[in-house]
């Protein structure tokens, strides 16, 4: 990227930016828009309100009052992204990916905070939880939507919701319930997904697998090992009708076999199926250490219900890294039976998307610096940041060319310094840029060495090991 590219940049910001327009209906709410985006997409060490507002010279009352009480329609800007994402990036092998985040934040003020588990540190902590939807397609990837947790502290406080400005609609809902909601909200703005994918937590909620097959909609979920169900479907036997209800109707009463269902990590040590069967390597993908093999063991598996009875014919892929034997995963699927493996470990090992942005989105445009203490401002800042995300994205995927090492953090880099060039000196410097073009080429280089030297010693050991790459078949799109 050249200082000529990085300068076409801020036209393209400006183009992005007016697909907006008709969210605000007043112009002076409008112009807030640039100003908290550009904000966001700039090198500030702090991207909360104050800041950006004095960065960018404008009182920071005005754009507090932006981001939390100005009138306009926060919910059409969510959905004219998710108009932008369908139109422009739909791919007949598109995955989204649902995950989780947390901030970390101390007080009892913020909407939803309060003392509970945080992934982002790993232990209980104060901080909030959101839930999000990410989507994936080829080389690109972004966040659609995401929404807060309200634990049920907070939902039984009516006081302390008023007092943050939570509607009184906003009830506690399990997380799973708000993915629900968000998958079908993406589903309205015409998001095709043909998978979806998420972690061990929500796999392991089999209500929610069941929503989702009966929308129905593709999925492979990894679950955890205490995950209950069968290999071979037991015997389901019926007794005897008995009376129900209105003119002698007859309601048969239906129970499984004395057979009991096993969790899913009893049935790979002790169920002949998986027991004798041999691994199957696969080369999963190429990342930045080198190749990715897995090897896996399948089989057909049956859920078990809310009633205690087997569920549709669905995959089991049990997976292990060959250069960590310890690493297990355990998958499910409601894939057709005639989905290959190399299929289903492609969308199960997507879930690194979602994690990508939500490492971007902090490190990058502050996703985790809202300081506020209204919910309405909370929920701006998640729909902002998911736009100033789209905006690296796509400038991201427009000016890769095939074997560039373009990342969306140098794209960042490149306008951040824009931005600051601009704010600083009311016009573009280009020695600045230049300067910056010669950095983010610099930082392709060391990462380009590094992933050649990483690659190098990934082939090393899987030579080692006797595992020749050429013999190991490679995931692919409906390969069989």
């Amino acid at each position: 990227m050249d200082a000529e590219q990085i300068l076409r940049l801020r036209p393209m910001l400006a183009r992005f930016l007016k697909r907006f327009d008709d969210c605000f209906a007043r112009k002076d709410t409008r112009a807030h828009l640039s100003i908290y985006v550009g904000g966001q997409l700039s090198d500030l060490d702090r991207k909360s309100v104050e800041p950006i507002a004095l960065a960018a010279d404008v009182p920071v009352r005005t754009l507090q009052e932006f981001i939390s009480q100005h009138r306009w329609q926060e919910d059409l800007a969510r959905d004219r992204l998710q108009d932008i994402v369908a139109m422009e990036h739909a791919h007949p092998h598109s995955v989204g990916i649902i995950d989780e985040t947390s901030f970390v934040k101390q007080g009892k003020k913020t909407p939803g905070v309060q003392r509970q588990y945080l992934g982002t540190v790993g232990k209980k902590q104060n901080g909030i939880v959101t839930v999000h939807l990410a989507y994936a397609a080829d080389d690109f990837h972004c966040l659609l939507d995401g929404e807060l947790f309200l634990p049920e502290s907070w939902a039984a406080d009516l006081a302390r919701c008023q007092e943050a400005k939570i509607p009184a609609g906003m009830t506690y809902r399990p997380k799973t319930e708000i993915a629900l909601k968000l998958y079908d909200r993406a589903r309205a703005n015409g998001i095709h997904f043909a998978w979806l994918t998420f972690d061990e937590w929500y796999g392991g909620k089999p209500a929610f697998l069941q929503a989702l097959d009966q929308r129905p909609q593709p999925f492979v979920a990894e679950v955890p090992r205490t995950l209950m169900g069968w290999i071979d479907p037991p015997r389901v036997t019926r007794r005897p009708l008995r009376r129900g209800r209105g003119r002698g109707r007859k309601v048969p009463r239906i129970v499984a076999s004395n057979r009991p269902s096993q969790p899913v990590e009893n049935l790979f040590w002790w169920h002949p199926a998986l027991k004798e069967q041999e691994w199957q390597r696969w080369r999963v993908k190429d990342g930045e250490k080198g190749p990715m093999i897995w090897e896996v063991k399948h089989v057909p598996f049956y859920l078990q219900g809310p009633d205690g009875l087997p569920g549709p014919r669905w995959h089991l892929v049990i997976a292990r890294n060959v250069l960590d034997p310890t690493e297990m995963k355990f998958f499910v699927s409601n894939a057709p039976p005639d989905t290959s493996v190399g299929t289903i470990l492609l969308v199960a090992f997507s879930r690194w998307r979602v994690e990508r942005c939500f490492q971007d989105g902090k490190g990058e445009i502050g996703l985790d610096h809202y300081e506020g203490r209204r919910y309405p401002g909370l929920k701006r800042h998640l729909i902002l940041s998911a736009i100033s995300y789209l905006f690296l994205a796509k400038t991201n995927q427009r000016l890769r060319e095939k074997k560039s090492e373009l990342t969306v953090c140098q794209v960042h880099t490149a306008v951040s310094a824009l931005i600051r060039s601009w704010w600083m000196n009311g016009r573009v410097s280009t020695r600045f840029l230049e300067r910056t073009s010669k950095k983010i080429l610099r930082a392709q280089r060391r990462n380009a060495c590094a992933r050649r030297c990483h690659t190098k010693e990934t082939r090393r050991v899987l030579r080692s090991m006797g595992i020749k790459l050429t013999d190991t078949p490679v995931c692919k799109w409906n390969s069989s």
